[in-house]
């Protein structure tokens, strides 16, 4: 199966374009996405323009089409057979949808890109930092010993944070940085899914500051 479909293909570029238009888009380290090959992007949430934002931006300088877990109920939406068509994996919260989870593993194991977001949802206060990484995380990466590589998002909750849109309430054109840093090795053998997600939390932090201090906003 071929990565970038059709709907990547067309899609990925304007979304990206459209999105440089709408923020001063400061994009930093995509070369340590491979442009072949299994890999996990790990992000920081903060706002329901992160997916999109990674996967334009992973898809127009990348040539990557990542899988991202999508609440289950977003895919009964108008824009839901995009999803589809994308190739997007429906996850029912709070449920331990392991079916979902083992599709993101099928997934990596055939050489895709997973989009994860460890938090598990949008946080409600970006400014107390990152939310406790979920299990789910631990999970995906364990089985696959696939690089995985933390992002660091900012300044898209200025638009969009997790009560919704904010209409005419923010300056025109806010920054918005996407930092990747260099991959970190997978859990290893032994390492408990705690230590994992201790060891990920830290490594997000770096990326996550980058960004901050990029848009101008460091804690």
């Amino acid at each position: 199966m071929r990565e970038m479909n059709w709907i990547w293909k067309v899609g990925a570029r304007p979304v990206y374009e459209a999105l440089k238009i709408a923020f001063r888009l400061h994009v930093e380290g995509v070369t340590h996405v491979p442009r072949r090959g299994p890999a996990i992007l790990a992000c920081n949430h903060i706002s329901v323009l992160d997916g999109p934002l990674v996967a334009s931006i992973m898809g127009s300088t990348r040539h990557r089409a990542p899988h991202f877990l999508i609440a289950s109920e977003v895919f009964d939406l108008r824009w839901g057979w995009i999803l589809r068509q994308a190739r997007q994996i429906p996850i029912y919260r709070g449920t331990g949808d392991e079916n979902a989870l083992d599709a993101v593993v099928d997934a990596v194991r055939a050489g895709g890109v997973a989009g994860i977001f460890p938090e598990g949802r949008v946080s409600d206060d970006p400014s107390v930092g990152t939310q406790r990484l979920r299990s789910g995380i631990s999970r995906v990466a364990t089985p696959l010993g696939a690089p995985v590589i933390p992002m660091g998002i900012w300044g898209t909750q200025v638009p969009w944070p997790r009560e919704g849109f904010r209409a005419g309430s923010h300056r025109w054109r806010p920054k918005v940085a996407v930092v990747v840093a260099e991959p970190i090795a997978p859990p290893h053998t032994g390492e408990s899914g705690l230590s994992f997600r201790l060891r990920l939390r830290q490594a997000m932090a770096v990326p996550l500051l980058r960004a901050q201090t990029i848009v101008g906003d460091p804690p």
